[in-house]
């Protein structure tokens, strides 16, 4: 015999990343290089002044972390212009994820997130023992309207991802400022904004200036994606002072690494990795679009740096067939699109790369 866990947790789907290079490699026994699309990783790599600071951290090692980020949350409350008793950092923007969820939300409560949004947020309701209600997107986009009229007395959470993943659609100033005018002050309401540096359009909510007036709002940021330090796990939440205080009661000690710190108080300030991160991004969705269109795959202009296509056939055969080309992508059955890939937009080698395994798969074996 052994324990048997809580209903709730026996009935939870795990989550399941992107596949690691690795493991394809040896699952599938491949030689030469893998390019792996499929996690929306920076392609440049992580910027020049945070590998110089990990050099120079690692002597440290043998030292626990300051256990209150000081020196980023410094440098970050700066470059937002809030002050820092308004900032919260993770394990990843997921950490905060829980950490609210675990703040709020008692069981029998109600959370609401999109139908077709990061997965986590149904996971975070599954483990409080929450009921949670999935709105179905509307043209591959958050429906605000129908997530404001889900929302009832028990709603504790509401979940917005801002850009979405894995659609890359986003809700404007409007929208959310409509949206917020019917949320109740007693839900909590998460933006989660993991993609915002690559967003160039100028009607995007400024979601941290709206907590003066909506105190329920909490906005999620990370490193992992422009910044390109995905392996360090460090995100990071702006919210009320009273808010961030609550939150920081679930906080487990220590749980963002010395290294990890120093790295990213170093990557805020390499705007130039992140102005060419930008370009690159841009000119690589550029280049997609342009190819899928010619190659008649419907797909969906995205605000982040990843592009949803719909390849019209069983997207989960396909992506096993790009593996075996040492391509690795994202097929997204799970989040409700059974034809579609998510692809991450790389280099310009990477993405001619994509697309000629694309071409190669989708026109089938040879007669």
């Amino acid at each position: 015999m052994i324990p048997q866990a809580r209903k709730n947790i026996r009935e939870i789907n795990p989550y399941v990343p992107g596949k690691p290079i690795e493991e394809v490699r040896r699952e599938l026994k491949l030689r030469g290089s893998i390019l792996k699309l499929a996690s929306n990783e920076n392609p440049l790599g992580p910027s020049p002044r945070a590998m110089a600071a990990l050099r120079r951290g690692i002597r440290d090692v043998h030292l626990y972390p300051d256990d209150n980020c000081f020196y980023l949350s410094r440098a970050l409350a700066d470059r937002l212009g809030v002050a820092q008793d308004r900032l919260i950092f993770g394990n990843g923007s997921v950490d905060i994820i829980d950490f609210i969820v675990k703040s709020f939300v008692a069981p029998g409560d109600h959370v609401v997130y999109s139908q077709g949004a990061f997965i986590m947020y149904a996971i975070a309701a599954k483990m409080a023992d929450a009921r949670a209600s999935a709105v179905p997107l509307r043209e591959y986009a958050h429906d605000l309207d129908a997530m404001a009229a889900a929302v009832t007395p028990r709603t504790r959470v509401v979940f917005v991802a801002n850009p979405n993943n894995p659609t890359g659609t986003m809700v404007d100033a409007a929208q959310v400022g409509r949206f917020l005018g019917r949320i109740p002050g007693t839900c909590v309401v998460v933006f989660d904004e993991a993609y915002y540096e690559y967003l160039d359009r100028n009607d995007f909510p400024d979601t941290i200036r709206l907590i003066d007036r909506h105190p329920n709002v909490m906005v999620l940021r990370t490193f992992s994606k422009i910044y390109g330090l995905a392996g360090l796990r460090v995100g990071f939440g702006v919210g009320h002072p009273e808010m961030i205080a609550t939150i920081r009661k679930v906080r487990l000690p220590f749980n963002v690494g010395l290294l990890s710190q120093m790295a990213c108080l170093a990557a805020i300030g390499d705007t130039r990795h992140v102005a060419a991160s930008r370009a690159m991004n841009a000119a690589g969705k550029k280049y997609l679009y342009g190819q899928f269109d010619a190659m008649g795959l419907p797909y969906v202009r995205s605000e982040g740096n990843f592009v949803l296509i719909d390849v019209r056939t069983d997207s989960r055969a396909v992506f096993d067939a790009l593996q075996r080309l040492g391509v690795i992508v994202r097929p997204v059955k799970n989040y409700g699109f059974p034809t579609h890939l998510r692809v991450t937009v790389g280099t310009p080698p990477q993405n001619r790369r994509l697309v000629a395994g694309l071409k190669r798969v989708l026109a089938g074996p040879p007669r």
